[in-house]
């Protein structure tokens, strides 16, 4: 299958899509991974996008493309792909679109990861992290650490980052309604989109997305 990821940040996006994957024997393609893979390996693409993000500007769409577009024709992903990340506004949906077309393929589903906005904002803003290692996480509501403050593995200190503060994750909802949202609408017009709720334990929604898809696919 080839399949579109989309959700508001805090929507669990990154955990399903390295789940599904793994379930649906695709390979996960994500904006991030990406970009690091590039720069790291100092491929074309990689030092054009660093020379964007070292001015501190955006880098733009044709690059982003261009990254997917040939992470796409690798072998891995000759039979599906399940893309997190990309496309993050309607022009590089419409530019997906024309790239698939040009390969004779199409996609399947677009899974839309559903999740009240005050739940996003409690998820991120609880997060705390430990200053020793970031692997430690910890969050003040689902997974408190035994002393507050105190991270349970190593005894570092716990700490809010900058980009989790309620307000910054106000900001991230807003470009995301913004930028990214009108992609669902775009890709509904292809009827293409199948809306899960992303609540519950981790298990119960890739199931819940699993059975979703099933049905989308068994119904073309």
């Amino acid at each position: 299958m080839r399949i579109v990821l989309v959700g508001p940040p805090g929507a669990g996006k990154g955990t399903q899509a390295t789940r599904l994957a793994d379930k649906l024997r695709v390979p996960h393609i994500s904006t991030g991974d990406l970009f690091r893979a590039n720069i790291s390996q100092q491929t074309e693409l990689g030092k054009l996008a660093k020379s964007y993000m070292d001015a501190g500007n955006l880098v733009p769409d044709e690059v982003t493309i261009a990254m997917a577009k040939d992470r796409m024709e690798q072998p891995d992903a000759e039979n599906g792909f399940l893309l997190d990340g990309f496309p993050r506004n309607v022009s590089q949906a419409e530019a997906l679109d024309e790239l698939l077309k040009t390969e004779g393929i199409k996609l399947d589903a677009v899974l839309d990861l559903e999740v009240p906005e005050e739940e996003v904002v409690k998820r991120i803003a609880g997060r705390r992290i430990c200053r020793n290692d970031s692997a430690h996480v910890f969050h003040v509501t689902y997974s408190p650490a035994k002393k507050e403050g105190v991270c349970d593995v190593c005894g570092g200190e716990l700490y809010q980052r900058d980009d989790d503060s309620e307000d910054t994750v106000r900001t991230r909802l807003e470009v995301y309604h913004t930028q990214t949202e009108p992609i669902i609408d775009y890709y509904k017009s292809q009827g293409l989109v199948v809306t899960i709720s992303s609540l519950g334990p981790v298990g119960e929604v890739t199931q819940r997305a699993l059975e979703a898809l099933k049905r989308e696919d068994d119904g073309k």
